[in-house]
């Protein structure tokens, strides 16, 4: 019940989230980062913190800048400059920038914010953005939510920033989940847990009382589906994020893994494996009829939708090796995609729609690595002894991944890379982490 009310909370206070656009944003502002080239020297931003009348809203200005400036800099696409380099106090700062000074200290763009809390508890966000060198105002919003849910202001204000200065989306205000693992090597247990996508709010959604894999978000966010091995029986179960309620997908007899929402979010596929042999369905959710889309001898598995939901990746070694293939959403036009060296899995399509990522194992080592839809243009990303499971940011320009090391004290960690094959991170979790899957942005 506590998790259940703690959902409802968390939705109400989304759902109170509402901004208000300042109306003199220049056109002649010159500040921009162009992030179709590879590796791209960061953007110098001044964020200060953001102003407040009293100690309470002064103290959630510098919680609010310093989460916004963990945002951008986490990016690859942005430095912050130092605090300490500042010439100017955000109390007049609030009314109207000294340029000269931030061109001083090599600022090319500053953020500018005030933070007020209203005698009820909400909590209302200004800021601007501005171009330095142009002293010119770039952007400027104000959002107004409940108290509690100052970070989700936070990352609301950095996906605003980024995409005025990149030109496309931001992915800040989304979250992960993903298979928490605690306890020895050979005796792991193993929880779902979800998180914003910096690693905070942090919660467990199991309890560890089975063994879960392979969650993936709807596209509502509102749902999570998974594999549990609940009784030692391999199930794909439907996790609702409102009431905390879960239900096994469908009336199949066998075991049923590597499940995925269609882009609607109307549809889930998934692979069955029945007396050896595993092939893909296809279940519409409103009726829960299914439908078979491959027929085949071979090992199909790991589906995942387009874009637009008119085809489906897959992986299949009914060529004789484990490789890459495409087909229509209805099971027709199956072919192979990938004809390099080595064995191909896990694919996954980008939400943009240009790039499928996928993992690849070739003479021991374990690459994440991306390729066009029509298998043109691989490039290898990441290398190591183990490397898997890539989901992409809802921006479609960051994949997330685990990796393992090797031996009695191996560890699994989560880490982001940029599609560009630069700025490699690692996800703060507090355990073992694999599995993961992000969200699209919360609209």
């Amino acid at each position: 019940m506590g998790m259940r009310r703690a959902f409802v909370t968390s939705l109400a206070m989304i759902l109170a989230l509402a901004a208000v656009v300042f109306t003199t944003a220049s056109v002649r502002a010159e500040v921009r980062i162009d992030i179709t080239r590879g590796n791209i020297e960061p953007l110098p931003i001044a964020i200060p913190e953001f102003f407040g009348l009293n100690q309470q809203e002064g103290e959630l200005g510098r919680q609010i800048a310093d989460v916004v400036q963990a945002n951008l800099v986490n990016s690859g696409l942005f430095r912050a400059i130092d605090r300490a380099a500042f010439n100017q106090d955000s109390k007049s700062l609030a009314v109207r920038p000294r340029f000269d000074s931030w061109r001083k200290i090599d600022a090319q763009a500053l953020v500018s914010g005030k933070v007020t809390v209203e005698p009820d508890g909400r909590v209302s966000v200004e800021f601007r953005l501005w171009d330095v060198f142009a002293a010119e105002h770039m952007l400027g919003r104000r959002y107004s939510a409940d108290g509690a849910n100052w970070r989700r202001v936070a990352h609301v204000v950095s996906d605003a920033i980024y995409k005025r200065i990149t030109g496309e989306d931001g992915y800040f205000d989304s979250q992960i989940v993903y298979v928490a693992k605690s306890g020895p090597k050979d005796n792991r247990t193993h929880r779902l847990a979800i998180m914003d996508q910096d690693g905070a709010n942090h919660r467990y959604l199991t309890d560890g009382s089975s063994l879960v894999v392979k969650p993936r978000f709807s596209p509502a966010r509102k749902e999570i589906v998974y594999l549990d091995f609940y009784d030692n029986t391999p199930r794909v179960y439907l996790f609702n994020l409102e009431t905390g309620r879960r239900e096994v997908l469908g009336p199949f007899n066998g075991m049923t893994f590597s499940p995925r929402f269609s882009p609607d979010g109307n549809r889930v596929v998934l692979t069955y494996e029945d007396r050896g042999n595993s092939e893909i369905y296809v279940m519409d959710l409103r009726t829960r009829q299914s439908t078979r889309l491959t027929k085949d001898p071979s090992i199909d598995t790991s589906p995942s939708f387009s874009a637009d939901g008119q085809r489906i990746v897959f992986e299949s070694d009914r060529g004789g090796t484990q490789q890459i293939y495409v087909m229509n959403a209805d099971g027709t036009d199956q072919h192979r995609i990938s004809f390099g060296e080595g064995r191909y899995g896990t694919p996954v399509w980008s939400p943009r729609g240009d790039l499928i990522a996928f993992t690849k194992i070739l003479q021991g080592q374990f690459y994440i690595g991306v390729m066009r839809p029509d298998g043109t243009g691989e490039r290898l990303l990441v290398q190591g002894y183990h490397n898997e499971g890539p989901t992409w940011s809802p921006n479609g320009r960051v994949l997330m991944y685990y990796r393992e090391t090797r031996g009695e004290d191996a560890t699994s960690f989560l880490y982001s890379i940029d599609v560009t094959g630069y700025n490699e991170r690692r996800i703060p979790t507090p355990g073992l982490a694999a599995d993961p899957a992000w969200s699209p942005l919360n609209r």
